[in-house]
């Protein structure tokens, strides 16, 4: 007997292993019908979840937190058992502001922390206070960006104007003198690019790298009455992402997400996060970043409860939360690797021995322990080359006293 899933998603790159696993077989061959629903905003994705109109959502990490906190519209227990990828997502500004920048786009790239500061600078140069796009106030592209700007002791909360808009309509955005750039997930800030709108500033990769992005996010109570079909369905996705990270797949990959049911964009637009080349400037050739957007290796889909304490910190750093021992222990329970470990227990997948990790210690790639297979993590540093303890979060926060 087939059991059909109702799962809401936007329309992003970054849904590839929703779209693999229902049009490549992974979950007919678990028993499951897959009914992936387009949505346009974070927003309105949230409420289908959170009201029941559907049973698991492609959700942005600390959404997923925060509601669980009840920091975003109707308090809900949310439960985050797979992280659907890493990174993929791009810092793009208006060409004129981006002329105060570094001009060499490769060089840009590569030195973050030196790019924040001229993007300090050009602020100041600027025809009014920047206004940026981000997709949710809750996302990962916005902590990073927070995170970032405020490197350079830019406050995001005073120096520049942070407007929330849907990742499908930031280009137009951008075209109607709205917003002056935008952070979102691909495929939208190449499609700015592409259109001579923008140049690419920054990209996520290289901000924190291989730092969470989207997870499959349940309603906690739901997650806990299914255990069969949440494990089914994990078990779907886990082979649907390493067929999504198999370079020899990403052509006919780009060709599925470009169906106008799911991202609805050129194909050749889209498998250029698959292949990790990102376009700087309209007619330049691609800048090879191969670890700009992760499906599967380095087991990837691992919800390490370290990251979402991780989100937690930034949450408690931007005075979106109170801190304190209980909300922590709340924050890091919406990542389940209990679940994740349950659900692939009889697969090949390798399994980390541990739930939390230090974040940001990861310079070269490093061989630790698992319960089964061998596994290998790849460099995880943030910009600025700070390590987060989730056993020492107070400490951790304490060194960005002077950056507020």
């Amino acid at each position: 007997m087939t059991t059909t899933l109702k799962i809401a998603f936007l329309p992003l790159t970054d849904a590839a292993v929703l779209v693999a696993a229902r049009e490549k077989g992974f979950a007919e061959a678990e028993g499951l019908s897959l009914d992936l629903i387009r949505t346009t905003s974070w927003a309105t994705l949230r409420d289908r979840l959170v009201y029941g109109q559907v049973h698991a959502a492609q959700m942005l990490a600390p959404l997923a937190v925060a509601v669980t906190l009840g920091l975003s519209q109707q308090p809900a227990a949310l439960a985050a058992p797979y992280k659907l990828g890493v990174n993929g997502n791009m810092l793009v500004m208006a060409n004129d502001f981006a002329k105060a920048l570094e001009p060499d786009a490769a060089a840009r790239l590569a030195d973050p922390l030196g790019t924040a500061h001229d993007f300090a600078a050009a602020i100041g140069l600027w025809k009014r206070k920047p206004v940026i796009g981000v997709v949710h106030r809750f996302s990962s592209h916005s902590l990073m960006l927070r995170y970032w700007l405020a490197s350079a002791g830019v406050d995001p909360d005073r120096d520049v104007v942070l407007r929330v808009l849907p990742p499908s309509l930031t280009v137009e955005a951008m075209r109607a003198g709205e917003i002056d750039g935008f952070i979102a997930g691909e495929p939208w800030g190449s499609a700015a690019v592409d259109a001579g709108l923008a140049e690419t500033v920054a990209i996520g990769e290289r901000i924190w790298r291989r730092g969470v992005e989207k997870v499959l996010a349940f309603r906690e109570a739901w997650l806990e009455e299914n255990p069969q079909t949440v494990d089914r369905l994990l078990r779907a996705l886990a082979r649907a992402a390493a067929w999504c990270d198999d370079p020899a797949n990403h052509a006919m990959l780009a060709a599925l997400l470009a169906d106008r049911r799911y991202v609805d964009q050129p194909a050749d637009l889209i498998v250029r996060a698959l292949s990790g080349q990102v376009v700087a400037r309209a007619g330049e050739a691609a800048i090879a970043n191969p670890d700009f957007m992760l499906f599967s290796r380095e087991a990837t889909p691992f919800p390490w409860r370290s990251q979402a304490l991780w989100i937690y910190s930034q949450l408690v750093r931007w005075d979106m939360v109170a801190h304190d021992a209980a909300t922590a222990a709340r924050a890091g329970a919406v990542f389940r690797p209990d679940v994740f470990r349950r659900a692939l227990a009889d697969s090949d997948m390798p399994m980390p021995g541990a739930s939390m990790k230090l974040e940001g210690a990861v310079d070269l790639p490093l061989a630790v322990g698992t319960r089964q297979g061998g596994l290998t993590l790849g460099p995880d540093r943030f910009f600025d080359g700070r390590v987060f303890d989730p056993e020492r979060i107070d400490d951790y926060l304490a060194n960005f006293v002077s950056l507020r």
